[in-house]
């Protein structure tokens, strides 16, 4: 049977929450950190909507009661607190496999993220993708989510138009990234935000699983 026309040639990942199961320990990481510099701890649902922001970024809106002279030691002391766990975590089941399914496509894959580039470089040696992804950005080399310029890069790198570029993620943060770029989005509900926030933002789909996600990109991308 011949292989279906695709509908995206780039497909934007966002990391955590999406492919990496790190939503919980990010959010336990920031309030320890708020606590670590006596700000108001943040609750979890306060600490896990930032994610998907640009460090900084998000620990100024998880500890608005933090000097901004304090913020160095604040991204100082979320940083000890993940490094000192990040090695338990990883992927969710069913991200290998669907990213390989879709390299077979010859679709580009990148990944659009949050982290810094150092973040990001750990990340995917941990978990042995370095050579999966053609492309990423980070926060720390471009703007952060949700303006559109790190997907705007990625189109002009790999020379895709944003009506064939489809972006992924579990926030807020990444879809009106998508919609400020004119991209297609897809939501996913297993990581830091709630899918019920997400129809304003216009995703093609929300999916709840891995496995739906990888069974949704099959038959439509």
């Amino acid at each position: 049977m011949p292989m279906r026309a695709r509908q995206f040639d780039l497909i934007a990942f966002d990391w955590d929450g999406t492919l990496f199961d790190s939503t919980a320990l990010i959010a336990r990481c920031i309030q320890a950190a708020v606590a670590d510099v006596g700000g108001t701890v943040p609750s979890p649902s306060q600490a896990s909507y930032v994610i998907g922001m640009g460090l900084m970024q998000a620990l100024a809106h998880a500890a608005p009661d933090v000097a901004p002279d304090r913020f160095p030691l604040l991204g100082e002391r979320y940083r000890h607190h993940y490094l000192a766990q990040q090695h338990d975590l990883a992927l969710f089941d069913g991200v290998v496999p669907l990213l390989a399914d879709l390299k077979e496509r010859q679709h580009r894959l990148v990944v659009a993220t949050g982290k810094s580039r150092h973040g990001l470089d750990l990340a995917l040696r941990a978990v042995a993708l370095q050579g999966m992804f053609d492309g990423s950005r980070t926060a720390d080399e471009t703007a952060a989510k949700p303006n559109p310029l790190m997907l705007h890069e990625l189109m002009r790198e790999f020379g895709v138009e944003p009506e064939r570029t489809l972006m992924i993620g579990d926030t807020t943060h990444d879809l009106a990234m998508a919609r400020n770029a004119g991209c297609a989005s897809v939501g996913v509900s297993y990581g830091a935000h709630d899918p019920a926030d997400f129809a304003a933002l216009g995703p093609l789909q929300v999916l709840h699983s891995v496995r739906e996600l990888h069974h949704w990109l099959s038959t439509h991308a």
